[in-house]
């Protein structure tokens, strides 16, 4: 299968301090994919360079072919890329049906089938229509920035610790409903603490620490790997 996105030798620094130190990875059109790391390893600063947030010192991403680093986010967003982040970030005064029109403001078609279908992946936010994005449950904040996000029609969607805060229950359907996303055709780069489940939806992973890739397999053998079992999992080497 094609590669979507291909990272090569991507340095990051702000001021001073390094946080990303070469690193180099591929995506496979229509994967999931997903980056792995303890607080401070540099994923989340690896999904704000490719969305164009933050520039490279170093290194190349390429993007279905197409060299892009050094574009600013609103042409990332033109060009298919969709970014997640961490912390929901949806504007908290405005109803469920503005937040999910701002993802689609570079858009001069007709959205109603956009927002059916984020209605029918997410039915509470059909329920909350008219309701201010900030009144909303954590959960259903985290479903409202994942449908902003697919109202841009993304090819590839950055997620940055979609379960971060939520209770078991909805980490579950969020990543049910990642899967069904991944499933329709969008190919989803995934930064999530929750290894375990993380690694079960993936087909492939990489790990970083301190701003380097030191692992990366098929998720199945990291998700087997005792190293990944100790470090992220909780659990002692056997």
């Amino acid at each position: 299968m094609a590669m979507l996105l291909q990272v090569d030798g991507l340095r990051v620094a702000y001021g001073g301090i390094e946080a990303l130190r070469g690193i180099s990875f591929d995506v496979e059109d229509g994967a999931i994919v997903t980056l792995l790391g303890a607080n401070g390893a540099g994923k989340t600063t690896t999904l704000r360079s490719i969305s164009g947030l933050l520039r490279a010192r170093a290194g190349s991403i390429s993007f279905d072919g197409q060299r892009i680093e050094g574009l600013p986010a609103h042409a990332m967003v033109r060009l298919g890329i969709s970014h997640v982040p961490e912390g929901r970030r949806i504007f908290p005064r405005m109803s469920v049906r503005e937040n999910l029109l701002m993802g689609a403001y570079h858009r001069r078609d007709d959205l109603s089938a956009d927002i059916d279908r984020v209605y029918e992946l997410f039915p509470v936010l059909r329920e909350r229509n008219s309701q201010d994005g900030g009144t909303l449950s954590g959960g259903e904040q985290q479903m409202l920035a994942i449908g902003r996000a697919l109202m841009a029609r993304p090819r590839l969607l950055l997620l940055d610790e979609p379960s971060m805060g939520l209770a078991p229950m909805i980490v579950a359907r969020i990543f049910e409903i990642i899967r069904e996303i991944n499933e329709q055709g969008t190919t989803v780069l995934l930064v999530e603490q929750n290894a375990a489940q993380a690694l079960r939806l993936a087909s492939r992973g990489y790990v970083l620490e301190t701003g380097e890739i030191v692992m990366s397999d098929d998720a199945s053998k990291l998700l087997a790997d005792d190293r990944v079992r100790a470090a992220y999992l909780g659990e002692g080497a056997a």
